[in-house]
């Protein structure tokens, strides 16, 4: 996990025997670690301008120490800004609904039996919708990953009406005293305007309490224009990070930080059940950063 990013940054100042660095050359080196491990430009620059604002005069140069420190609390700024309270998030009237977006291979569907474990395990009661009926599999591999964790699914048959499996998952939940309903949805909208006005319908017929979108942290740069087109078209509230267990460059929470400005509440570090987090930016810092440049404290 986050290997390319945190050799990059050891890098930067291992095999000099120089005490000090000149800023504007570790500048320009954060810059292209940050590049090669999969940051996107623009994310880049953000983190770059913030990093030489704390160093302020480029061309002095100045102890390791302090450099480790400005790279450590410019890291951790990004992160920090997209921390929430997951919990307070996912709290209000029952049934509480929470509707999950994500293009399709985001892991959208097993995020959401992740998701429905974890609530279980706070003794709440929880049922899924299977709003994703324009493809069979997705109903079948929603209903597996409901046997899995032990709980109902609301389902119809293919092809029949999204909003309308909602709205009875819904209405299953009310008569029976269930406390949280997760609604799986289709995964294509960001290239398709019949799916897209679809997903504003589940919306308007629902009215989620919560509109999480589901991103594979491997293909975050790839995703990113779609994600803003989700923002833009149907909007959500959150943001949870999938298959972070396999990013081996390590960049992509980085540019999820820095564009989208959505917290993130969960992130995926494997395929069990159990392998879903709250976000923690002090966890993720001290994997992406090597151990020489964490603070005593994070060690």
């Amino acid at each position: 996990m986050f290997k390319g990013l945190k050799n990059k940054f050891s890098n930067i100042f291992g095999g000099e025997s120089e005490t000090e660095i000149r800023g504007s050359t570790f500048i320009q080196n954060v810059y292209e670690a940050l590049l090669e491990s999969d940051v996107s430009l623009e994310a880049t620059e953000k983190i770059s301008q913030v990093l030489a604002k704390k160093i302020q005069d480029p061309k002095k140069k100045y102890s390791r120490e302090m450099l480790k420190k400005n790279l450590y609390d410019t890291v951790f700024e990004f992160l920090q800004g997209v921390t929430a309270d997951t919990w307070g998030m996912l709290q209000g009237n029952s049934p509480f609904k929470i509707l999950f977006l994500g293009i399709n291979g985001t892991g959208k569907t097993t995020t959401i039996a992740k998701m429905a474990r974890f609530l279980i395990e706070r003794n709440r009661r929880v049922v899924l919708a299977a709003s994703d009926t324009f493809r069979a599999g997705a109903i079948d591999q929603l209903s597996y990953q409901g046997e899995r964790v032990g709980v109902k699914v609301i389902k119809h048959q293919p092809g029949s009406d999204p909003s309308a499996v909602a709205y009875d998952a819904i209405e299953h939940a009310r008569s029976r005293g269930i406390d949280y309903v997760l609604i799986d949805t289709a995964g294509r909208m960001q290239n398709n305007i019949n799916l897209r006005e679809e997903m504003k319908k589940i919306k308007r017929v629902t009215q989620p309490d919560l509109t999480i979108l589901v991103i594979d942290s491997m293909a975050a740069n790839d995703v990113m224009e779609q994600s803003k087109t989700f923002s833009r078209e149907i909007g959500f509230d959150g943001l949870i990070v999938t298959k972070l267990d396999t990013d081996a460059r390590g960049g992509s929470i980085l540019t999820i930080s820095s564009e989208l400005k959505k917290p993130i509440l969960f992130i995926g570090t494997g395929q069990n059940p159990e392998d879903l987090m709250e976000f923690s930016p002090q966890w993720v810092i001290k994997k992406m950063l090597p151990e020489e440049l964490l603070p005593s404290s994070q060690t």
